[in-house]
């Protein structure tokens, strides 16, 4: 492939930065009013504000009917300013309103209030990626959700607003802490690899790579690696569509099995100029902790544990009952360590404006968080986003410039102490000793304060920019071309002082510990493309063919180095009197492709849609590199129909679509079929050897997702009530995985494709209602609800491999094999589990088959929005239907020095009690193996679903008359309000269990317009 002059530098952005910047004067200059106005000798400036019954709408286009090249935008205050003559009519049209035709009649202040227009909701054009397709015309399976979704939730990652909003894409947030990440499945878990299910995030028409970035040794304080997606500023989005069906997606050929996730950032507005600022602050707490034992309670666990294993006098390492820490104190752990008020301050602004001909846009976002931890810790986000929008006059040329940079800087703990507070025992010796320093209570206790000297900080700059040049060759074509440039760089310190450790141990800084990491990564890419739009009649035809050329570059140094003449210079790899290189790799990936769109619409009522891709990928071998991929979708509009429209007369849309097609996924790394080497550990004569670390696979290959697709979408009553339900099915095959071989070989895996196939196959319903609509007040609601079955339809040879404990023919993938627990044995008091094999004993592995699916069973969101002259009040409601890990899994035996759930009071104490939980006991081994059998028992899993008041906004708009030319608007939001469960832990959600839950988040914001 080649690499073009491009790459180096991105001379080519900045050169069409610059011509944009030209181009803008240029055209300032041409759309100046002064110019024409000579033309018309009886004109008259007419001034006025458009609203819509109580709030000025910006954006607004003004027009003189019969008449070229008159246009005005209004401003953010709703105000236009137009030459128009006494007798002309103008045309103020705005999407989501009626137009209006509003007589001048000789007046020179025209005033225009639009009315709502449920109906243009179907004329709203969908960003399909490659193209754009009015919403009625679609015949793909494409979720949406715009700024006005966005701007109203204390957000800093761009997945945290689709929570609860989109049919078929579930999201989970992994962990409380600022910068965290979300996991992110579009209909179900299509790859038996654990980081092959990411789908394609497209920003502005260039990839971005959703690979984690980060190191296992510097993000252990989170269940993952870093998400690169928290650099992008929600409030820099204007819209984000998730492409889910093979007709939508099949166009992103290997890319596209897992969904395409296109994200738009806001553009610059025709107008007068307007500099926005908006700031809000607020705090956020974990809003429930887990119940569990106070110091009494904790205390006659603790006796009757000893008694029961017949021990009289209490041993010397039970600090808590021997008499050596205080039996009166009764400390709330949770509220001491996981309980504090973490706090948010957000600060954004913008300046926007232009011609018609060219707009710009400029922004820029400041944002902090703080935690909930003790401790100093924060994490912060800086970052400025650009675009220029040009169109010559005579509308055949265009030109789209972004720019978005952003830099995080965090310094959060190194270790998450959930787990820590919800199983420290009450009695505990305090914190700080009288002078302030950490207590260690005559070394008989760990302070758990004391890890939180060890800190992770680190600093992630990233870039994007994106340019596109369209021109109209005339007779129906138009040739474009896309050019985008990311670059990400990111350095990790996982600083582990001394001071971590009890003093007793007489470690300095000699033993302090710094691991590093150190990661560089870029791309580009350009795609040429060539469109042809053509009418016959009632008929159109439209069709595109294009190419990627595309490269990513990237490399990652992970360094550990030990002893410090001091700790201050821990921050100073280069000062460890040691360092060992744990990792060092660069990798270099090529992809390229060819793909092709062909759609006929016949009077826009019968649509066929036809898509492919050829690709290549340089993480295949010779032979294998290349693939295709395909769609087709096809859709009747059957409203359309005169019989319909005269039989049902309500019925306002309805629409019959279907897909089907192939996608692939090449998600599985780069040189995986290479046979590569690495550096040796071990050295000869002080000089590090090469060792065999990988076998050559000549056959390895994409893997296949077939998908498809049925839906109707019906609307009633001019679309007040708009509903759509589909049914799908997606089968993955040719899996990417890693097959188990024989120790004698020296590898015990190969990378290569497996013949086994995964099913998602579920159906989405989805409804919107306008349920009021009036000049002074509204109200709409948007519900949806997703049922997806995952299942593992075939494994040739799974019984004989490593996979046999993991996965189960006709089972989902996302299992837990666990014991199957059958009761409390009365007379003993000890748990008893099911003997599957009958050997007369309960093992680990032959008798853990009871199947447990994790999976949600339904999921969905409801939304309220509600509108009254000046006020606006938007909720959600996030449900969740599961099963998941509760307080038994992995919860030490009841009587050992660790607190426990409340749950544990009603336990066996005599002969013939049922418990639930079995007798205490402190060293017991049958009842510690119980124990441990009963923590990865079906015991330990049970119903965790919820309701959760995912976001609730109130905002109201200053009356104009007290603001002037200022808008201003004033609101308070919350995040994770409220949560309704019998889920008996902390959250009920989370995918990786001991972390801190998300936050229940409270803000107040102002928002001003100039």
């Amino acid at each position: 492939m080649n690499n073009s002059s491009f790459y180096k530098d991105g001379k080519v952005l900045y050169c069409l930065f610059l011509l944009g910047l030209s181009l803008s004067f240029s055209s300032l200059y041409a759309g100046n009013p002064f110019r024409s106005r000579s033309a018309f000798s009886q004109q008259h400036q007419i001034k006025g504000v458009v609203t819509d019954g109580t709030n000025p709408l910006p954006g607004v286009s003004v027009t003189v009917k019969n008449r070229t090249g008159s246009v005005a935008i209004t401003d953010y205050s709703g105000q236009y300013d137009i030459a128009a003559s006494v007798s002309d009519t103008l045309v103020v049209s705005f999407l989501g309103f009626k137009t209006a035709l509003i007589p001048v009649n000789g007046r020179t202040k025209v005033d225009v209030v639009l009315k709502f227009d449920t109906t243009t909701l179907k004329e709203v054009r969908i960003n399909a990626g490659y193209y754009s397709v009015k919403e009625s015309e679609r015949t793909g399976s494409i979720a949406r959700i715009t700024s006005k979704d966005i701007e109203n939730q204390p957000v800093t990652n761009v997945l945290a607003t689709m929570q609860g909003r989109m049919a078929g894409v579930n999201i989970i947030q992994n962990t409380g802490l600022p910068g965290s990440g979300f996991e992110i499945e579009i209909r179900g878990q299509n790859s038996l690899r654990f980081n092959g299910n990411n789908p394609l995030y497209i920003i502005d028409g260039v990839p971005y790579s959703s690979q984690s970035i980060g190191s296992n040794m510097t993000s252990g304080n989170m269940p993952a690696e870093n998400s690169p997606l928290n650099s992008i500023n929600p409030s820099d989005v204007t819209s984000i569509e998730v492409l889910k069906d093979a007709d939508a997606t099949a166009i992103y050929g290997s890319r596209g099995a897992n969904g395409v996730v296109l994200i738009t950032t806001k553009k610059g507005k025709a107008g007068k100029t307007a500099f926005s600022a908006a700031y809000s602050n607020g705090i956020g707490q974990v809003a429930h902790f887990k119940d569990v034992l106070q110091t009494p309670q904790y205390l006659a666990m603790r006796r009757e544990a000893f008694a029961n294993d017949g021990v009289a006098e209490y041993p010397e390492y039970a600090y808590d009952i021997n008499g050596m820490w205080d039996q009166n104190r009764n400390t709330n752990w949770q509220k001491e360590l996981i309980g504090g008020t973490a706090t948010y301050s957000n600060l954004q602004s913008s300046l926007t404006g232009g011609s018609e001909q060219t707009q710009f846009l400029l922004s820029g976002n400041y944002s902090r968080e703080t935690t909930v931890f003790p401790g100093n810790f924060d994490y912060v986000k800086a970052g400025g986003h650009a675009t220029i929008n040009h169109e010559s006059q005579d509308k055949r040329f265009r030109l789209n410039f972004s720019s978005a940079y952003t830099a995080q800087f965090n310094s959060l703990p190194a270790i998450d102490l959930t787990s820590t507070a919800s199983m420290l025992v009450p009695n505990a010796p305090a914190l700080y000793d009288d002078a302030g320093n950490l207590n260690w209570e005559n070394n008989t206790f760990d302070n758990p304060m004391a890890p939180l000297q060890g800190k992770i900080n680190g600093e992630t700059y990233d870039l994007l920019a994106n340019a596109l040049l369209s021109y109209d060759i005339g007779a129906g074509f138009t040739a474009k071309s896309s050019f985008g440039y990311t670059n990400l760089n990111q350095k990790q310190l996982n600083l582990q002082p001394n001071t971590v450790v009890n003093p007793a141990y007489g470690s300095g800084s000699e033993r302090s510990i710094v691991f590093t990491n150190s990661l560089n990564r870029s791309s580009w890419i350009i795609e040429p493309q060539l469109n042809w739009a053509h009418k016959m009649g009632k008929s159109k035809l439209d069709a595109l063919v294009g190419t990627t050329f595309q490269q990513q570059k990237g490399d990652k140094l992970v360094n550990y180095g030990l002893g410090f003449a001091n700790n201050s210079l821990m921050e100073n790899p280069a000062s460890a009197a040691r360092t060992v290189v744990l990792s060092s790799n660069e990798n270099l990936y090529r992809y390229e492709a060819f793909y092709a769109r062909i759609n006929f619409n016949y009077a826009s009522k019968y649509l066929i849609n036809l898509t492919g891709r050829r690709d290549g990928s340089s993480r295949f071998g010779p032979g294998k590199q290349f693939a295709n991929f395909g769609a087709i979708g096809a859709a009747w509009v059957f409203s359309e129909e005169q019989w319909i429209k005269e039989i049902i007369p309500f019925f306002s849309f309805g629409k019959l679509r279907a897909s089907y097609g192939t996608t692939g996924n090449d998600q599985i790394g780069d040189y995986q079929y290479l046979d590569t080497y690495s550096t040796s550990p071990a050295k000869y004569q002080g000089i590090a050897g090469l060792q065999p670390s990988r076998l050559f696979n000549p056959d390895f290959g994409w893997e296949t997702n077939k998908k498809m697709e049925v839906a109707l979408e019906t609307g009633f009553l001019n679309d007040r009530i708009f509903s759509t339900i589909a049914w799908f099915q997606n089968r993955s095959s040719n899996q990417l995985v890693g097959l188990p071989l024989a120790g004698t070989t020296g590898f015990s895996s190969m990378q290569a494709n497996l013949d086994a196939v995964v099913q998602n196959s579920g159906l989405e319903f989805s409804l919107r209602t306008v349920n009021i609509k009036n000049e002074a007040f509204s109200w709409s609601t948007n519900f949806n609800i997703s049922s997806i079955k995952n299942e593992l339809i075939s494994f040739p040879g799974l019984e004989t491999s490593t996979y046999s404990e993991q996965y189960v023919i006709g089972q989902p993938l996302n299992i837990i094999k666990v014991f199957h627990y059958t009761g409390l044995d009365p007379a003993t008091g000890i748990y008893q589990f099911e003997d599957v094999n009958g050997d007369g004993a309960v093992n680990f592995g032959d008798d853990q088959k009871t199947i447990k699916n994790l999976n949600p069973k339904y999921y969905g969101g409801l939304q309220n929005q509600f509108h009254y002259r000046n006020v606006n009040l938007d909720f959600l409601f996030q449900f969740v239907k599961q099963e998941n890990l509760n307080e038994n899994f992995y919860n030490p035996m009841p009587g050992t020095m660790a607190n426990q759930p409340t749950g544990v009071l009603s336990h066996w104490q005599n002969p013939g009690d049922l418990g639930p939980y079995q007798g205490y006991s402190d060293s017991n081994e049958d009842r510690s193996i119980a124990n441990y059998q009963y923590s990865q028992s079906d015991a330990a899993i049970s119903d965790a679903s919820y309701i959760r008041l995912k976001n609730i906004s109130l905002t109201y708009q200053l009356p104009q008359n007290w603001t002037k030319k200022v808008n201003c608007k004033i609101g308070i939001q919350g995040q994770n309000v409220l949560t309704i469960t019998k889920y008996k832990g902390i959250d009920p959600e989370f995918k990786y269990s001991g972390y801190l839950p998300p936050l229940r988040v409270f803000t107040t914001s102002i928002q001003l317009t100039f």
